[in-house]
């Protein structure tokens, strides 16, 4: 397996400078960013994927109205796509799981089983799943675009490269994906300490005032020492909610 295809590279070899750096920083930022604007990027996905297959579903059937049935089709893709979003992390993990079974014990049998339980995980591990998909998508991104931008600064064949060097390549891609894990994790907000401190205010009794002026006046409150920020790997969780 091949994660950087010198076939992708050989057929994108045609891209302008400019193009290539825009696919490079759009991988990197989704490498880096990939939980905190994770609707963007499934609203946007869905919909260029969308678009891209209702036009090829027209032009391969011989319609007059490609652009039209593309655009429908787009628009009522990006519409759904929060509510696609599970649907879509179900099949990945189940996908992901299959395949990964398949390259494991290539005589595995029943794998549909294989397939419903990778699904149900990546459904559990939503946020986990997300963040594991958008540092892989980023990386490859970047990394064929990387590719390509350099191919003629330094004068060699990509394709070529990518082929012979496809072991160390994959081993890189792969630390890179588990590092934008941990990047995503740290650049995500700190949504269970804000829960908590809501559930907390709410839960507090108003203060009240004094009866007279001679009562005393209530001892001042101790100063709050600072909460310590959340751990990176609890940002990997759907933050608890207060009962």
């Amino acid at each position: 397996m091949q994660l950087i295809a010198p076939d992708i590279l050989t057929e994108a070899r045609g891209l302008t400078g400019a193009m290539s750096g825009t696919l490079c920083v759009l991988g990197i930022a989704l490498w880096l960013f990939g939980w905190r604007w994770h609707r963007f990027w499934v609203v946007a996905g869905i919909t260029l994927a969308a678009g891209l297959i209702g036009l090829n579903a027209e032009r391969a059937s011989g319609g007059t109205q490609i652009m039209a049935v593309g655009i429908l089709l787009a628009v009522a893709a990006g519409m759904m796509a929060l509510e696609l979003a599970k649907v879509f992390a179900f099949v990945a993990g189940g996908c992901g799981a299959w395949l990964a079974v398949q390259w494991v014990v290539p005589q595995a049998q029943e794998l549909w089983a294989v397939f419903l339980s990778g699904g149900l995980f990546g459904l559990l591990l939503y946020r986990v799943w997300t963040m594991l998909l958008t540092s892989l998508a980023g990386v490859l991104l970047a990394g064929h675009a990387g590719l390509l931008m350099l191919e003629p600064i330094f004068d060699f064949d990509a394709a070529a490269w990518a082929a012979n060097n496809h072991v160390v390549l994959n081993g890189v891609v792969v630390a890179c994906a588990v590092l934008g894990i941990f990047l995503q994790a740290v650049a995500t907000p700190e949504e269970q300490g804000q829960a908590e401190k809501s559930a907390k205010d709410e839960k507090k009794p108003a203060r009240k005032k004094p009866e007279a002026a001679h009562d005393h006046a209530p001892p001042p409150e101790k100063e709050k020492e600072p909460e310590s920020a959340t751990p990176w790997w609890r940002k990997l969780f759907p933050p608890r909610k207060a009962a």
